[in-house]
């Protein structure tokens, strides 16, 4: 399958093989139960929305029949087992994956974080519109509120100037040549693919995101984060019961 002379295809992975070690649970984090069905569901009902995204895969863990069980909200999804021992490793795999699928080096990928289940449509469709016509591509990111210290174990080290700093935040857009190059050229130990980019002494664009759009890691995230679904569930449902004025 290739691609249309001149057209660029947007293509998505959603790396899915973590086993949430700061959590502590019986499953990985992706699989527990938020605001009525699996975390991760969630994550791609907000990615059914995005139509310019050509084909979407959700890599997991060797073994996982999640998905295999379940099935995808969306017939452009699917799962494969290709999850690696890190997060590179997965997204690796993954582009690797879509490139036997037909996706060309020039197509773009996002790549997203299972446990950012607060992601909506209109937050990815933001990142795309401002990265199409960037040379490097892009990340949603958050500039930082609260003040910041460098910690020597559990004492400050000193105060850290925020006037510049951003959370970094996911999906992050690439092209899938050269993130493949620059996952390949970088230490597994990169949390991110902007870091991988970065250190090919490339400058992703940052695109203003959404303090919602939080990674769920923490007990407390699963609260908050689910308040924030249910609360999203009703304005929709009350929405439709009202119909047009």
């Amino acid at each position: 399958m290739n691609a249309a002379p001149g057209r660029t295809r947007l293509w998505a992975l959603i790396p899915c093989a973590g086993v949430g070690t700061r959590l502590d649970a019986s499953s990985p984090k992706q699989y527990q139960q938020l605001a009525g069905q699996a975390l991760v569901l969630h994550t791609l009902e907000a990615f059914a929305g995005v139509t310019r995204v050509e084909r979407g895969l959700v890599v997991v863990a060797s073994g996982d029949d999640f998905f295999s069980v379940r099935g995808t909200p969306d017939r452009r999804w699917s799962a494969i087992a290709r999850g690696g021992a890190t997060r590179a490793q997965s997204v690796s795999n993954g582009l690797a994956a879509l490139q036997e699928l037909g996706a060309a080096g020039d197509d773009w990928v996002l790549v997203h974080d299972a446990a950012r289940c607060l992601i909506t449509a209109e937050l990815v469709n933001r990142l795309i519109d401002a990265c199409l016509d960037h040379p490097v591509g892009g990340l949603l990111a958050q500039p930082v509120a609260d003040t910041l210290k460098l910690a020597g174990r559990d004492h400050v080290v000193t105060t850290l100037d925020r006037s510049q700093t951003w959370l970094a935040q996911t999906p992050q857009m690439f092209r899938i040549g050269m993130l493949r190059s620059a996952l390949m050229a970088a230490s597994e130990r990169v949390t991110d693919e902007s870091s991988a980019i970065e250190a090919m002494g490339l400058i992703p664009k940052l695109v203003r995101g959404s303090a919602l759009n939080f990674k769920v890691t923490y007990a407390e995230d699963f609260e908050l984060a689910g308040a924030l679904l249910r609360m999203r569930r009703q304005a929709v449902e009350q929405d439709a019961n009202h119909g047009p004025d």
